[in-house]
């Protein structure tokens, strides 16, 4: 019991911390501004990882590498303890195709948020503050969708398609994860 208190909470702050560093990813390749809350906020969390990081990590023309590399470590970190914990069983050479697994769930849990609170907001408040930075983040990932998929009786549904998408994503990575 005490292994999963240690991996629960190893889980929400790295989590937290990751997904904020995959968030300023996301926001610095889309050119989003960080002067709202959501971007202060991003930078508040994640500046202690990955200001040392750009230092020494250059960045791939639009791709802040260094914040994929802090989310990377941050989820190497609470792999490399929970394997310690546990008694260090299994190869160690695996640890790191784990950490980038797990990584890619993060996005695919974070975008699956992004675009269920886009399609939540688009109904309830479309002309919010907060739409235009969450258009910025996701319609990249809906437009193939939406040239694909026609409106039905006006009704956009490649959000809908794309949760769908990112859930089988999610499930895929899951199941390689534990093999």
């Amino acid at each position: 019991m005490l292994v999963q208190i240690v991996n629960f909470i190893l889980d929400v702050i790295t989590g937290m911390v990751g997904g904020a560093c995959l968030l300023r990813l996301v926001m610095q390749w889309q050119r989003v501004p960080f002067n709202n809350p959501v971007g202060r906020f991003i930078f508040a969390i994640t500046d202690w990882v990955v200001m040392p990081l750009r230092r020494i990590i250059p960045a791939l023309g639009r791709l802040d590498s260094s914040s994929l590399m802090a989310a990377w470590l941050l989820k190497m970190s609470h792999i490399l303890v929970m394997w310690l914990i546990m008694g260090s069983e299994g190869a160690l050479w695996g640890l790191p195709l784990a950490g980038v697994l797990g990584v890619l769930q993060w996005t695919v849990s974070g975008l699956s948020a992004l675009v269920l609170l886009y399609a939540v907001l688009s109904w309830v408040q479309p002309n919010s503050i907060n739409m235009a930075w969450l258009a910025r983040m996701v319609e990249p990932w809906l437009a193939p969708l939406r040239r694909a998929l026609p409106a039905l009786g006006g009704v956009d549904l490649s959000p809908l398609a794309l949760l769908l998408l990112l859930q089988i994503a999610g499930m895929l990575l899951s199941s390689l994860r534990f093999s």
